[in-house]
């Protein structure tokens, strides 16, 4: 059998993940959560809709841009998983505390999180990472948040679509909006950092 024959036929060697990587992937992973905890609890109540209005989702759109799929998902899942053990890192609002929360009305929001950073993150890994796929990316998710919020609204009070859009989408569009052009600038603003002191 010829030497290189033998090196092909040969098991795959996958380097075993290190303590100090583990370390630092929860490192991020807790600093995330931290980040999208801290913005949540920056909230304007809004008197005609249970939602309040919240910097929650530019940091969820942050983090899916700046972190791979996997990561910004496994934060927003860590960040829910927080928040329902109990842990004081979602809005203030009329909602229980805890695993109540994410049955309340704003639960489709929260739920859809980890699924809208994952998208933000892929799509804009595979766009060119210019400011204008950064929008396009940010925009996708939001828009997943938006289709979580208002289904989730839908199916627990039974209101129709036209309502909940009226109260869980329309009025959030132009804060929603800046949200994504203000994710999308500080990505790419953070990126261009990291090549320049490479």
């Amino acid at each position: 059998m010829s030497k290189e024959l033998s090196i092909s036929l040969a098991p795959a060697i996958v380097p075993a993940a290190t303590p100090a990587t583990w370390l630092r992937t929860a490192g991020i992973v807790l600093t995330g959560s931290a980040l999208v905890a801290v913005c949540a609890h920056i909230a304007l109540p809004l008197y005609f809709t249970p939602v309040p209005l919240t910097l929650q989702t530019f940091a969820v759109l942050l983090l899916g841009l700046l972190l791979s799929p996997r990561m910004a998902s496994a934060t927003l899942a860590t960040y829910l998983a927080e928040g329902a053990l109990g842990l004081p890192v979602f809005a203030p609002g009329p909602a229980l505390p805890g695993l109540a929360h994410l049955l309340g009305p704003t639960g489709g929001y929260l739920l859809a999180c980890p699924v809208a950073a994952a998208l933000a993150s892929f799509l804009w890994r595979r766009s060119g990472r210019s400011y204008a796929a950064a929008l396009f990316s940010a925009t996708a998710g939001n828009l997943t948040i938006l289709a979580g919020g208002t289904l989730w609204l839908v199916t627990l009070t039974h209101a129709s679509a036209q309502q909940a859009l009226s109260l869980v989408v329309l009025p959030f569009l132009p804060g929603d909006a800046l949200k994504i052009a203000a994710a999308a600038a500080v990505a790419v603003g953070l990126r261009r950092l990291r090549r320049h002191a490479a």
